[in-house]
C-alpha cells in the first residue's frame, strides 16, 4: 500500500520516473554525439592536409628537419587555435564577451593581443627546443638553427590570419545555438591543420627553389615583429594580458618540448611506412581527431566548472560520461570513414588493404583516445583546484599531447598489425 501510494504521490509531483530519466538521457547522448559528428566530420579535410604532405614528400626531403618539424608546426598552431576557441566557447557562455567582432568587451581585445604575442614567443621557443632534438635525433647542426627558426616563425605568423576566422566561427555558432566548446575546436582545427601546412609547404619552397624566397621570408618575420612591438606598450601593464602571457607561456614551453617528440615519431614512422601514401594522407586527419576529441571533453568540462554545473574533483568524471562517451564513439566511426577515404584518394582501394588500415586505425584508437580523455579530464579539474583558469591550459596540453599520443599509438599499431 506504501508503494501504491508513493507513485501516486510521484506522479502527482511529475517526478521523472526511471524510464523517462534513461529516455532524457539516451536523447542527450544521441543529441551530443550528432553534433559530435558535425564537427568530426570536418576532419575529413585533414585528409587535404596529409594529400598535400604526401605529394610533397620531396620538398620535406630537401633538409634533414624539415619532415621533423612539420608536426611541430601543425600542433603549436592547433594549441594556439585551442587556446582562443576555448577562452571563446566559455567566455560566450558566461558573457564576459559578446559575439560581435566591433563594440565588443575589453575582454576580447586583449586576448586577441595576447594571442599575437604568444604566436611569436612559441615559435622561438619551439625552435630552440627542435635545435635540441635536432641535435640529439635528426642529425642536424647548429648552423640550422637559424633556417628553422625563419621558418617557423614565418609559417606561424602567416597562420595568424586564421584566428580571425575562428573568431567568426564562434560567433556564428553561439548566434545559432551551437555549443561553441563542441563545435568550435573540431571544425578549426581541421582547417588550421589544411591552411598551415599550405603556408609550411609554401615558405619551404620560397626557402629552396626561389631565389628571392629568402628576402619574402625575412619580411614576414619583420612585420610579425613590428606588430608586437606595437602591441606591448598598449598592454604591458594589463592584468588580463599578464595574467594570458603568463599562463599560456608555461603551457607552450611543455608544448614545445611535446610536439618535438611527435616529430622524432614521425620521423619512425616514415622509416616503417616508407613512401607509403595512405599512411602519410591520413596522419593529419589522425591526429586532428584525437584531439578533437579531448577538446569535446575538456572544454565541456571547464564551462560546467565555470557555471558550477560539475564539481572539481576527479571523481565527478563519472557525471561528464555522456559527453565522453559520445566523443568516443563518433571517433571511433570517424577512424573507419577516413581509413576507407585515404586509400580512395590515393586510388589503392582493396577490401585486403582496407581491413589493414581500419585494424591499424582501430588500435591507434583505442590506445590515443583513452589517454586524451583522461588527460583533458585531470587538466581541466586540476588547474581549477589552483584558482587558474583551465581554457588557458586544457586544449593547449591536451591538442598537443594528442599528437604525440596518436602518433605513438599509430606506430605501435603499425607494428601490431603489419
Amino acid at each position: 500500500m506504501k508503494v501504491k501510494e508513493f507513485r501516486e504521490k510521484a506522479n502527482t509531483l511529475k517526478i521523472p520516473s526511471q524510464r523517462t530519466t534513461h529516455t532524457m538521457n539516451s536523447a542527450a547522448f544521441l543529441r551530443t554525439l550528432r553534433e559530435t559528428l558535425i564537427a568530426y566530420s570536418f576532419d575529413f579535410g585533414g585528409l587535404l592536409a596529409g594529400f598535400v604532405l604526401a605529394t610533397q614528400l620531396n620538398v620535406f626531403q630537401l633538409s634533414q628537419w624539415a619532415i621533423a618539424i612539420y608536426p611541430a608546426i601543425v600542433s603549436a598552431k592547433g594549441v594556439i587555435g585551442g587556446l582562443l576557441s576555448g577562452r571563446l566557447g566559455t567566455a560566450l557562455h558566461i558573457g564576459t564577451v559578446y559575439p560581435r567582432f566591433f563594440g565588443n568587451t575589453k575582454s576580447f581585445y586583449t586576448l586577441y593581443a595576447a594571442l599575437t604575442v604568444i604566436t611569436l614567443a612559441t615559435s622561438v621557443a619551439m625552435s630552440l627546443v627542435s635545435l635540441v632534438f635536432g641535435l640529439l635525433f635528426w642529425g642536424i647542426t647548429i648552423a640550422d638553427f637559424f633556417a628553422i627558426l625563419r621558418v617557423v616563425i614565418a609559417t606561424m605568423a602567416l597562420g595568424l590570419f586564421l584566428t580571425l576566422v575562428t573568431v567568426k566561427v564562434a560567433f556564428v555558432t553561439f548566434q545559432r545555438g551551437l555549443d561553441p566548446d563542441v563545435v568550435v575546436y573540431p571544425i578549426m582545427s581541421t582547417t588550421a591543420d589544411i591552411f598551415i601546412t599550405l603556408c609550411y609547404v609554401l615558405v619551404l619552397n620560397l626557402i629552396y627553389l626561389f631565389d628571392f624566397g629568402q628576402h619574402v621570408i625575412s619580411l614576414i618575420v619583420l612585420l610579425h615583429g613590428v606588430i608586437i612591438l606595437c602591441i606591448l606598450p598598449r598592454n604591458i601593464r594589463d592584468k588580463e594580458f599578464l595574467k594570458t602571457i603568463r599562463e599560456s607561456l608555461f603551457t607552450m614551453i611543455l608544448v614545445a618540448f611535446i610536439v618535438n617528440v611527435t616529430g622524432t615519431v614521425l620521423k619512425r614512422i616514415g622509416i616503417v611506412v616508407e613512401e607509403r601514401k595512405e599512411i602519410y594522407t591520413v596522419y593529419p586527419a589522425l591526429i586532428d581527431m584525437v584531439g578533437d576529441v579531448g577538446s569535446v571533453v575538456g572544454s565541456t568540462a571547464t564551462t560546467k566548472l565555470a557555471l558550477g554545473l560539475l564539481r572539481p574533483y576527479l571523481s565527478a568524471m563519472k557525471n561528464h560520461a555522456m559527453q565522453i562517451l559520445s566523443a568516443w564513439t563518433a571517433s571511433v566511426i570517424m577512424f573507419v570513414l577516413l581509413a576507407v577515404s585515404s586509400l580512395l584518394m590515393n586510388n589503392i582501394l582493396t577490401p585486403y588493404r582496407l581491413i589493414g588500415l581500419a585494424s591499424v586505425l582501430l588500435v591507434t584508437n583505442l590506445i590515443s583516445v583513452a589517454a586524451i580523455v583522461l588527460v583533458s579530464f585531470i587538466v581541466a579539474i586540476i588547474t581549477f583546484q589552483r584558482g587558474l583558469d583551465p581554457d588557458n591550459f586544457v586544449i593547449p596540453i591536451e591538442s598537443s599531447l594528442a599528437d604525440s599520443m596518436t602518433s605513438v599509438a599509430l606506430l605501435v599499431g603499425l607494428i601490431l598489425v603489419e
